[in-house]
């Protein structure tokens, strides 16, 4: 057949290319498909930053009521131009509801007398704002004194009895002294100065005297070679030092420190003297006067509730209901409600109670309280109680 075209001229290409060969790649090839199995479980995040986001949060709330609380204080103290007042914070509750107008306080001095801080105060800090609370109210007619302690500090004790004869002199309002189990050395050195002394039959109380106690360790010392290296500028410098020899101790020392105990113990007989004398020089034949060989006595033993009636060191025998009917007929009244000052707080003190603690302790309580004796310091302590 013959061509319509000019020999040896060529043909003209397609217009379209020419598809791929079959087993050639695809030019594009579609994104891979990757199944469930293939995609690995996202790390589950610990829940640890969640409890530690939620305590940063409730420190800061915490933060916030106790600058907003003390912002508030600050604004009223200014608008009422006025001092908060310095001391514990109380709060009235009642004990016995007798629908009365009256009142008989009741004030508690249980363990140990010391000055050691508790919830921000002292013991003789709270007692001193109960008898000052007691006299501001003028419905409040009489004092029950409710004790139940071995003594303690000797300052303590002291202070504590100026304050209930203070109060005594300054209101004119009795205070009843109602013992509880033990009322001992500064346990009854507290009591001496109150208008009556109401024992229970199987009170312990006395034990008037004064104690200084202490540890030597230098034989101790001695036993794995540690010998003390002293440089002092007087010869009594050391005095009551632990790490001395026995034979180290100048007789001139044992004699001042007797000295100190013997004047603290006179100390003590003339608080009860004084006390007791003016209570019966009040209660007239009433109450129970302190017998002519009381001093023969006081050489540091403790007697039952019965001895003490003997001795004068009591006036009655008898329980709290005792005491209570004892306070109310002395202070002249037939009825009155029983109250007590409670301390109370808030958001303040807990302020003031973080601000003032170094670390936090750690309390085992063991169902007794142990007085925790320093060496060199004087005490009026039972002496079953000194370790």
């Amino acid at each position: 057949m013959d061509s319509d075209l000019p020999p040896n001229e060529p043909q003209s290409q397609p217009s379209a290319a020419a598809p791929p060969p079959f087993n050639s790649p695809p030019l594009n090839p579609p994104p891979p498909v990757i199944s469930a199995r293939q995609i690995s479980p996202a790390p589950k995040k610990g829940r640890g930053w969640k409890i530690f986001a939620l305590l940063l949060l409730g420190l800061l709330i915490v933060s916030v009521l106790l600058n907003a609380t003390h912002f508030v204080n600050g604004l009223v103290d200014a608008g009422l131009s006025r001092v908060r007042p310095a001391g514990p914070k109380l709060e009235e509750m009642v004990l016995e509801d007798n629908d009365a107008h009256n009142k008989i306080a009741v004030i508690r001095v249980d363990g140990v007398i010391s000055s050691e801080l508790l919830d921000g105060y002292d013991m003789v800090e709270v007692i001193k704002e109960q008898l000052k609370r007691a006299d501001d109210d003028d419905k409040v007619k009489a004092v029950v004194l409710k004790v139940n302690s071995p003594g303690g500090e000797v300052l303590a004790s002291d202070e504590i009895y100026r304050l209930i004869a203070d109060f005594q002199h300054d209101t004119g309002k009795p205070v009843v002294a109602s013992m509880g189990s033990l009322a001992a050395s500064g346990g009854y050195y507290i009591s001496s100065p109150c208008r009556w002394i109401v024992a229970n039959e199987l009170t312990i109380t006395g034990s008037i005297g004064v104690i200084m106690h202490g540890y030597n360790f230098r034989g101790l010392m001695d036993k794995v070679g540690v010998r003390p290296d002293v440089y002092k500028s007087g010869k009594f410098k050391d005095m009551l030092s632990p790490d001395r020899s026995l034979d180290e101790i100048p007789p001139e020392e044992r004699a001042m420190v007797q000295g100190l105990i013997d004047e603290t113990y006179a100390k003590f007989k003339s608080v009860v003297a004084e006390g007791r004398g003016r209570a019966h020089e009040k209660n007239k034949k009433d109450g129970q006067a302190l017998s002519s060989d009381w001093e023969s006595f006081a050489d540091g033993r403790v007697v039952s509730s019965k001895q003490a009636l003997k001795l004068g060191f009591v006036d009655e025998l008898g329980n709290f209901d005792v005491a209570v009917e004892r306070a109310m007929d002395l202070a002249g009244v037939d009825n009155a409600n029983l109250i007590e000052y409670e301390q109370k707080h808030d958001l303040s003190d807990l302020f003031r109670m973080f601000g003032k603690s170094a670390a936090p302790a750690l309390k085992i309580d063991l169902g007794v309280q142990l007085p925790k004796l320093q060496a060199g310091q004087l005490y009026f302590l039972a002496p079953t109680y000194v370790r």
